[in-house]
């Protein structure tokens, strides 16, 4: 018998059931079915006698035996009641529904096991509907002690597919295969771990006879199941930089030489200067660099950009820097062309709004590679920017960039250019392992010398007047402020009403001449949104009333108090974007999130991890425990993590010693060819088969 035929093998199971099966939970071989975990357990290891039972509407066991039924009359219709009886009490079993085949069915003065949830009524105890099996048959069957509970549809309920039904299909799949179940592990990592065997572990994982036998069965199946994803991660790696070769920047020259001792700005932080060794090193080695590089808001990354530009230059290669907005294109322009004043360097932006005069230009520069850095959005892919050598391409803020766009700039060149991948999002550590495992990951971890940590303080909406108050004392220091309000795209009426009456609220309490007020939101059209930025950036607004759309990017060194509204209805990240929005200049900083009292436990943990701490790192491990990897990754990443047991967040020790094995594994044995990492091989080629993790670019 192979796990690979259809599930219609297992007996049971009609070509209609299979169909229904498929669609509603994707299941369509054996295996699919021997890989469809439960996701909770009801232990039924305890039988409880009827005297001992306490009114507190929990699940449990008796064994008893019925002594009559008889049929009650009730407002509606009428309701079947048995007498169930132990040594020590009595208690009922009530039904409301299929009352006459219940009726017939049921034998008195047998004894009978009967689960199911209490109800308390007038000193007495009952349970409706109750599962009851004859003892007889309890004792022959495979799961005595924990049921297993699998997620479910309300099609499959309604067309009759129970989970008692899918408990069924499993023990007799497992009954058929059992001896076919192949270990998909070295005999060397089982023993290294103390591992379960692969059939032991998914008989326990389904039937398990206690919770140690079911903590085993999980620990096994989990690593196994993160240690192929880490495989094929890590063996990607190694090929890429095997396989693909990089252009080489041999010389630290003239050009870096002299920014470094004549323009830095300031001195590097000792982070920033591990990330360019470790930069500086990729792209001597003859191999491509694939990196990531990861550091909180204002931590300096675009120093770090920039001067690895400045080495593809000294090595004669051009380089380019895109971002995914036309303002933070902008600002980086703006930046690297300060920077590099009075240097030979040529940077020019090209974006959607470059008109076609200008575009000629910038084209040509290009081809006859007098443009040393172009800087823009989504412009850069188009098929007509043509570069005379691309050395480097660095994208900012990558989770906004899908897969087929980064493959386009690959194509820039007759080798593909070194990639540098810039995100202020801080993805925790597990995360970055299993989602960005094929690229080497950079952390900047510091913040430059003389920045002041941003107060935050968490107040409701019941406390407005006095952070109205706070507003003014902050202004007339010469301050600037941010107000920022939600922007959920279903109620967008909804929102953009509450943007209104907080701007007019703003407006009462801050009256023009002496104040004045800038507003940004989604309805408005890029040239008005860019005119009101623009006077708040040079400080002709003191106020800036916005949804999230300056989340990314904006930067106002004079801002110092970031005031978010509603901020219950924020994510975690987000909330964390938004603060890094102030404290770019070296005063005292401050963000204030406004809520109602009206919380939810989550919304508590955000507002109560953003108030303790401003460790952006911290706060996406929080993230991650409180939405999952899904949601993180937004859904061009997520495709890699369809994990059937494991979770990242909670799992993160055995995610460690996963990737850990795999890259010990393949460096002792590239290929899998040795005999005793043949179940590995195999199981390999299987997963490889079914499971692509994404093209050569991530």
């Amino acid at each position: 018998m192979n796990l690979e035929y259809p599930i219609t093998y297992i007996s049971g199971i009609s070509v209609q059931r299979a169909t229904l099966l498929y669609s509603e939970l994707g299941i369509k071989t054996c295996n699919d079915l021997l890989n469809f975990f439960p996701f909770r357990y009801i232990d039924k290891t305890k039988f409880h006698a009827i005297k001992e039972l306490q009114p507190n509407s929990s699940e449990v066991q008796v064994v008893g035996k019925i002594i009559n039924v008889k049929s009650v009359a009730q407002k509606r219709g009428s309701r079947l009641v048995a007498t169930f009886q132990d040594a020590t009490g009595s208690m009922e079993l009530v039904w409301f529904k299929g009352q006459k085949w219940i009726k017939d069915s049921l034998k008195t003065d047998v004894p009978y096991v009967v689960y199911g949830k209490l109800n308390h009524y007038n000193g007495s105890f009952s349970i409706p509907h109750p599962e009851m099996e004859l003892v007889s048959e309890y004792k022959k069957k495979l799961q005595t002690k924990m049921q297993p509970i699998y997620h479910s549809t309300e099609k499959l309920t309604n067309s009759g597919v129970s989970n008692k039904m899918i408990r069924s299909y499993i023990q007799k799949l497992l009954q058929q295969f059992y001896d076919g179940i192949q270990e998909s592990l070295s005999t060397e990592i089982i023993n290294d771990f103390k591992l379960m065997k692969k059939r032991d572990a998914l008989l326990n994982v389904h039937f398990p006879k206690s919770q140690e036998n079911l903590a085993k069965a999980q620990n096994r199946l989990k690593f196994e199941e993160l240690f192929f994803i880490q495989l094929q991660l890590v063996r990607k790696k190694l090929i890429n930089k095997a396989k693909i070769k990089g252009f080489v920047f041999e010389n630290v020259g003239a050009i870096f030489n002299q920014f470094y001792s004549e323009k830095l700005p300031f001195n590097l932080t000792n982070a920033q200067k591990r990330v360019l060794k470790e930069i500086r090193k990729d792209v001597a080695s003859g191999a491509h660099m694939n990196r990531l590089l990861q550091g909180d808001v204002g931590s300096g990354k675009t120093i770090v950009a920039l001067l690895t530009t400045l080495l593809a230059i000294d090595n004669g290669y051009q380089a380019t820097i895109m971002a995914p907005t036309e303002i933070l294109a902008n600002q980086h322009f703006i930046a690297v062309s300060e920077l590099v004043e009075g240097m030979n360097i040529k940077v020019d932006i090209l974006t959607g709004s470059v008109r076609t005069k200008k575009r000629r230009e910038i084209h040509e520069g290009l081809e006859d590679g007098k443009l040393h850095i172009l800087i823009g959005t989504h412009a850069l892919l188009e098929d007509k920017v043509k570069f005379k050598n691309l050395g480097i391409a660095i994208i900012d803020e990558q989770h906004r960039f899908g897969v087929k766009q980064r493959a386009k700039l690959w194509a820039k060149n007759s080798l593909p250019p070194h990639i540098l991948v810039m995100t202020a999002t801080p993805i925790p550590r597990t995360l970055a392992m299993s989602v960005y495992g094929d690229l080497d990951i950079s952390v900047i971890d510091e913040l430059p010398p003389g920045r002041k940590e941003i107060k935050t303080v968490h107040r409701f909406d019941s406390n407005r007047l006095s952070v109205f108050k706070f507003m003014k004392d902050e202004i007339a220091k010469g301050k600037q402020v941010y107000i920022v309000y939600p922007l959920i795209q279903e109620s967008e009426a909804m929102d953009y009403k509450d943007l209104m009456d907080g701007y007019e609220s703003v407006a009462r309490e801050f009256p023009s001449p002496k104040y004045q007020i800038s507003i940004v939101h989604g309805k408005m059209k890029p040239a008005d949104k860019d005119y009101e930025m623009q006077r708040f950036v040079k400080g002709e607004t003191q106020i800036m009333v916005a949804t999230t759309v300056i989340e990314v990017g904006v930067n106002v060194p004079n801002a110092s108090v970031m005031i978010i509204e509603s901020s219950e209805r924020f994510g975690l990240s987000q909330l964390h974007q938004l603060r890094g929005r102030v404290g770019r200049g070296a005063d005292q900083s401050y963000c204030i999130l406004l809520s109602s009292y009206k919380l939810s436990e989550e919304g508590k943990t955000r507002l109560k991890t953003m108030v303790d701490t401003t460790d952006g790192f911290k706060i996406a491990e929080v993230d991650l425990k409180l939405r999952g990897p899904g949601n993180l990754m937004g859904t061009q990443q997520s495709g890699v993590l369809n994990l059937k047991i494991a979770d990242v967040a909670k799992d993160s020790k055995i995610l460690v010693a996963a990737r850990n094995t795999a890259i010990d594994l393949l460096q002792e044995d590239p290929n899998l060819e040795k005999q005793h990492n043949l179940p590995i091989k195999n199981t390999f080629a299987k997963i490889s088969k079914t499971s692509k993790i994404w093209s050569n670019i991530s």
